[in-house]
């Protein structure tokens, strides 16, 4: 069973879908009567929250510029997956693609998972986390939908929903007067995804003979011959081709 390889990039796809949401976020920078004298880009990456929170550790001091510059700041990570059983189908059914006459290409139906994601929010103050909240929480009421071009071979495009379960605060602020703030915003996420299989090359079926009975109290057979091909057909149905029809 797993002796074909095959890699569609599934879940690296949506973890960029999901970074693009939050990639154009910016704030402002306001002086004492209101008026606007900066906006600055907030940098997003993929990071854990753990190791950006030792960072702000490592350099406490209020007035290092260097490190002044980092924040605010957004990251995100993937912390769980889980089979969806609600979104489970029938494993036997097929999406087709026909390649050439005869030839054509053949997916089962995907598994269904769902994919745990937690965008985090580092701010030096609260202004600067609540402009950023701000702009994300009105998009999601509570899903975003997405469109991933899952397999590209059979032209299959994905919904990809993205919904905000959660969201919680924290005011990290211990020490002295000089002691760095951290205040994080942690908003957790749920991506629907599908997983597909291999595609397979199927033959393309192009003639079919079928026994019939003309009337259920006869013993009477009639034998139809289908074609896929229209051009040695003379009668057509919703199905193919009728090309022949002869009493037994």
């Amino acid at each position: 069973m797993l002796d074909q390889r095959f890699y569609w990039g599934t879940i690296r796809k949506a973890i960029v879908a999901f970074g693009n949401i939050f990639n154009s976020i910016t704030i402002e920078r306001k002086d004492a009567n209101g008026n606007t004298v900066g906006t600055q880009r907030v940098p997003l990456s993929y990071s854990p929250k753990q190791k950006f929170l030792a960072r702000i550790q490592q350099q406490p001091d209020v007035d290092f510029n260097q490190f002044n510059v980092i924040l605010p700041r957004m990251g995100f990570e993937l912390t769980s997956i889980m089979y969806d059983p609600n979104r489970k189908v029938s494993p036997i059914q097929q999406t087709r693609n026909l390649n050439s006459a005869v030839t054509a290409s053949a997916q089962y139906a995907p598994t269904p998972y769902n994919l745990k994601v937690t965008l985090y929010v580092y701010a030096r103050n609260q202004d600067d986390g609540l402009q950023i909240i701000e702009q994300i929480l009105p998009y999601f009421n509570p899903d975003y939908n997405l469109t991933l071009k899952a397999i590209p071979e059979l032209n299959i495009q994905n919904d990809l929903p993205v919904i905000l379960e959660s969201i919680s605060f924290q005011d990290q602020y211990e020490g002295d007067f000089i002691t760095r703030r951290a205040i994080v915003w942690s908003l957790d996420f749920l991506l629907k995804l599908n997983f597909y299989g291999p595609v397979n090359k199927q033959g393309v079926i192009k003639k079919v003979l079928t026994n019939t009975f003309n009337d259920l109290t006869s013993a009477q057979l009639q034998k139809i011959t289908i074609e896929t091909d229209p051009a040695t057909a003379n009668v057509t149905d919703n199905y193919g081709y009728i090309s022949n029809f002869e009493d037994f």
